[in-house]
This record gives C-alpha cells, structure tokens and sequence, in this order.
C-alpha cells in the first residue's frame, strides 16, 4: 500500500511547482528525460523555475508594490 502525501504549498510555491511541471514536461516531449537522468532533469526545471521568478520579481513590480 502506497503512503498518503499531504501538502499545504503557499502561492509562490504553487506558481514555482507549476512552472518547474511545465518546464519539465517540455523536457519529457523533448526527449531529454531518461530512466538515468529523471532526477537531475527535475531538479534543473525546478532550477530553471526558481531562476525564472527571481528575474520576475527582480525586474517587475506588483501592484501591492506600486500601491504601497
């Protein structure tokens, strides 16, 4: 019987989770995923994710920022 995973994620981590899916995902219909580099390739989309927000929020300014 497979364990039950319970997960509470804040909205910056949703937003990340689904960008590093997505990034991931086109790695998959690329064909660079395989049986030997799954993990690493994870790890890179989540890398490449959390870069692609830092950027973002870098050189972008959210309403909350504006209004304050």
């Amino acid at each position: 019987m497979s364990k039950t995973h319970f997960f509470s994620l804040q909205p910056s981590e949703a937003a990340i989770f689904q960008a590093a899916a997505n990034v991931y995902a086109s790695y998959v219909a690329a064909g660079q995923v395989t049986d030997d580099n799954e993990a690493d390739m994870m790890r890179k989309a989540i890398g490449v994710s959390v870069s692609m927000a830092r950027h973002v929020e870098k050189i972008v300014q959210s309403d909350r920022e504006i209004s304050g």
